[in-house]
């Protein structure tokens, strides 16, 4: 069964500002979260809760509510600001 993939407002500015051919990308591996919430290549986060994976010089953080079946995108950044 496919997960329901929501994008909180504040991931949906980051992604915004982010340059067209970067979005694309993100996009795409957003999209493959609803039929695999934990593909090969996740990580999960040790000082908070989640998830993330990485498109190229940018990652994707994430939280999966596996009773609901949605995957929630909570932020969107490149790699040196992800997790300030």
């Amino acid at each position: 069964m496919a997960y329901k993939v929501l994008i909180k407002p504040s991931a949906q500015k980051d992604l915004d500002a982010l340059p067209e051919t970067e979005v694309i990308k993100i996009l795409l591996k957003i999209s493959n979260l609803a039929s695999e919430p934990r593909p090969i290549g996740v990580q999960k986060l040790h000082d908070q809760e989640g998830f993330r994976i990485r498109s190229g010089n940018y990652r994707i953080l994430f939280e999966v509510n596996n009773s609901g079946k949605t995957v929630l995108i909570y932020r969107i950044k490149h790699r040196k600001d992800v997790y300030r």
